[in-house]
């Protein structure tokens, strides 16, 4: 009668470190998956700003939702803002035809039970056509 108990034990013990692994890898996908749209819309914001404020603002802090973390190591290291031209050349000024906004060397750390991983992004990228660039005939937008 003993020994069926212990065997019971065993069971247990084994299924239920499958359930909880698969229940915690569920979970980070989840995670995972709403940390790229973070990233993604942060490019977004980032190319949006840039087209519609003038290039010397610093508009990092605005495109990374205002330093609210809402994922963990997104800092304004992993964002690239670049002006170019028609053919894809860096360029300055009247010259500018389109604003890149990149998100890259973001880490991903997985919180998996007995599996530590840290994954690397992919690049986030949006480019969009010139706008105002903060100058309008009126006078000039203040990007804060």
């Amino acid at each position: 009668m003993n020994r069926d108990k212990g065997i019971y034990t065993v069971e247990f013990a084994i299924v239920a470190a499958v359930f909880f692994i698969l229940l915690f890898g569920a979970i980070e996908v989840g995670r995972l998956l709403y940390t790229y749209s973070v990233l993604q819309e942060a490019s977004r914001r980032a190319a949006r700003l840039a087209i519609v404020c003038q290039p010397s603002t610093n508009i990092d802090d605005l495109a990374l939702f205002n330093g609210a973390n809402l994922v963990p190591n997104l800092t304004a290291d992993n964002l690239d803002i670049r002006y170019l031209n028609g053919k894809g050349d860096d360029v300055t000024g009247a010259d500018i035809e389109l604003v890149k906004a990149e998100i890259k060397n973001y880490q991903h750390d997985l919180w998996i039970p007995g599996l530590h991983l840290s994954l690397n992004s992919p690049v986030f990228t949006t480019t969009l056509p010139r706008e105002s660039l903060g100058v309008f005939p009126g006078g000039s937008t203040i990007c804060q």
